[in-house]
């Protein structure tokens, strides 16, 4: 004989959402409160955690296994999201994307995981309900959130410190989060002179001090791919200007790393033995190079003769004043989101590169892949005549390391 039990009894969160039955709108006091405590258990965890390990899982390890991670992804829509979201969801993993803009925004997302796997979800980070809603069936949280440059809405601190906060205390109160990942980027310092990176550098410690022992940060260097916005900005500016300017010297020393390999240090530390966990790594690429360098590989790239011009800092810092003074202070929108802004300027004469004695990718188990071949192949698009072609095709190009 078979005991049917019914949602809604023995303590477990009703099927339906509160919000039908007890509509807000002319409602008394005690149906308020009957409202908050049968929606309130909406954000509680119902995922069994035994051992500080993953249950419930299935398969042969596949799309269509069950990995047992249940993940919400932050920041899933950006760059490296979306690789995060393809490495989980390849595995067998239940992937919560929360998205703030459009519903087409995550629409790419949903084709990578088994049907039912990729779950949109639309949140606001200044919104406590809806990162509780967010998270609320998952082990693993992932936060990705970041930005190059300050809006209107949201400046550095807002965004890196502010939602890292809200972010991480949610996920603290949570009770069932068994990972939590920070990512962060390689130059990150309390004592820097860019505010990005100061912020950086504070949200990792926030991140740390909720999670001291769960939560592992990683600090990735200038990260490059098909959407990068490092060497693809190179390249369209060797399309479209006369030459490319380089502010300062060009000796800054980059570190960058492929975005694939990032997404794999990501997965590697969800599901490892507990070896990183309230660990902070650094991941840059097999090789450094200076910016005049890494400008040279583009040119060499797409098969067009070097127009390099290096510009004084003080100049781009002059035309910088006007244009935050029209977008802080007059919150206007600029043309130009970063090009020109102080924020990014401040950060062109820092090096990011791995620290020594940093933990690496070597540490996660992952190799990391060198600036040539599929790494920097999304730049062919740009050779005049097509992939195959270009403008300098048939002449003996001395590049470097390529």
């Amino acid at each position: 004989m078979h005991r049917v039990i019914r949602r809604g009894s023995s303590g477990l969160a009703p099927a339906y959402s509160a919000r039908h039955v007890y509509p807000l709108a002319a409602a008394s006091q005690s149906d308020l409160d009957t409202w908050h405590s049968l929606e309130f258990g909406r954000f509680g965890s119902s995922l069994a955690v035994k051992d500080g390990r993953y249950v419930i899982s299935k398969g042969t390890g596949g799309r269509s296994s069950v990995s047992g991670i249940v993940a919400t992804v932050f920041g899933c829509t950006g760059f490296l999201g979306r690789y995060v979201v393809q490495q989980l969801a390849k595995m067998g993993s239940q992937v919560m994307v929360p998205f703030r803009g459009s519903e087409d925004d995550p629409r790419h997302l949903k084709l990578m995981g088994d049907l039912g796997q990729i779950v949109p979800m639309r949140f606001h980070p200044r919104d406590d309900d809806s990162i509780k809603a967010a998270i609320a069936k998952s082990n693993v949280v992932i936060n990705l959130i970041g930005r190059e440059y300050e809006t209107r809405n949201f400046t550095f601190d807002d965004v890196h410190i502010g939602i890292t906060e809200a972010i991480s205390r949610l996920s603290k109160q949570h009770g069932g989060i068994l990972r939590y990942i920070q990512a962060s980027c390689l130059g990150a310092s309390i004592t820097s002179p860019s505010k990005y990176f100061r912020t950086k550098a504070i949200a990792d410690e926030i991140a740390l001090r909720h999670f001291p022992q769960q939560a592992t940060v990683l600090r990735a260097g200038p990260i490059v791919g098909t959407e990068d916005r490092v060497l693809n900005v190179w390249a369209q500016q060797a399309k479209g200007l006369p030459f490319v300017p380089i502010f300062g010297d060009g000796k800054t020393r980059l570190q960058p790393t492929f975005v694939m390999d990032v997404a794999a240090a990501i997965i590697a530390a969800v599901k490892d033995d507990g070896s990183s966990m309230g660990r902070t790594y650094d991941l840059g690429g097999p090789d450094v190079y200076e910016v005049q360098e890494l400008v040279d590989l583009v040119f060499e790239t797409i098969r067009e003769h070097p127009r390099v011009v290096k510009i004084p800092l003080a100049i781009p810092k002059m035309v910088s004043i006007p244009r935050d003074y029209i977008m802080k202070k007059l919150r206007i929108p600029p043309i130009s989101r970063s090009f020109y802004s102080s924020d990014f300027l401040d950060t062109v004469e820092i090096d990011q590169i791995v620290a020594d004695g940093a933990l690496t990718f070597k540490d996660l188990g992952v190799i990391p892949r060198p600036l040539r071949g599929v790494v920097i192949e999304h730049l062919y698009s740009y050779r005049t005549g097509g992939p195959g072609v270009g403008s300098t095709v048939g002449e003996h190009m001395t590049g470097i390391r390529f």
